[in-house]
């Protein structure tokens, strides 16, 4: 492949997920990281990309799609219901990950005074707990993805494998029988540092994900301990899903 379709195709992949670490961009072009990086100096170059530590990300996306703010005004009384149900699944006194997702984000905002610390990478639930002297609150460290407004990155991946708490709170971009999938590798990453930090694991899932596939596949229902949905889930799904194991909770 020459160097022209290469960074065309990573150009391409960038305006689909904005964000790419450069062991994703190695894997979608089949090259060497040390020749993406080559390719990125020169998209950087030419503008169109910006190069962060371990990756890059586009600088002019194309909408407003993935933004935070966009994405939570989606499904908001579902997942205003979800968070609240989800929250009250928390004992007092645990540790909690919220991870980035706008449903955990919904949980986070009913946690102030019960749980004792909350481990996060998600910036508006940093900013939530901005001022609230109940909780403890520990953020990660990474490269700060603002449309998302998640850090993202080595740093985070690492400080949240150092880190345990009792519960993780998280999303996904999607629920079949074969498990969670998301939409971004940067993000399925850090999740699964969660998966591996936290003794309980809670997904939070409007019914707009049930039966839908994202792009990457982030874990197996035999990780998941209860998923909190709402009460237009497909019942077919839902019937399967507590047989094969995982605790459903209607919202």
């Amino acid at each position: 492949m020459q160097a022209e379709e290469r960074q065309f195709l990573i150009e391409q992949h960038l305006q689909k997920v904005e964000f790419a670490s450069l062991e994703e961009l190695s894997e979608k072009v089949d090259v060497s990281i040390s020749t993406v990086r080559r390719d990125l100096t020169l998209l950087e170059a030419k503008g169109t990309i910006r190069r962060t530590h371990g990756g890059a990300r586009l600088v002019t996306p194309k909408s407003d799609e993935f933004t935070f703010t966009a994405r939570d005004t989606h499904q908001l009384n579902e997942k205003e219901a979800i968070g609240k149900a989800a929250a009250a699944l928390i004992q007092p006194n645990q540790g909690v990950i919220i991870d980035s997702g706008t449903t955990a984000y919904h949980a986070a905002k009913h946690l102030g005074g019960k749980a004792s610390h909350i481990i996060t990478n998600s910036l508006p639930v940093a900013n939530h707990f901005g001022s609230d002297n109940s909780v403890e609150v520990l953020v990660t460290g990474g490269v700060i993805y603002p449309r998302l407004g998640v850090l993202v990155g080595p740093l985070a991946v690492e400080s949240l494998s150092k880190m345990h708490a009792d519960v993780a709170i998280m999303s996904g971009g999607g629920i079949t029988l074969d498990g969670v999938t998301n939409s971004h590798a940067l993000l399925i990453d850090i999740q699964r540092a969660v998966l591996q930090s936290a003794q309980r694991i809670i997904f939070c899932l409007d019914h707009t994900k049930f039966n839908r596939r994202s792009v990457s596949p982030l874990c197996g229902l035999d990780a998941i301990d209860t998923i909190v949905t709402d009460a237009q889930a497909p019942t077919d799904l839902v019937a399967e899903l507590k047989q094969a194991g995982t605790q459903v909770v209607i919202a």
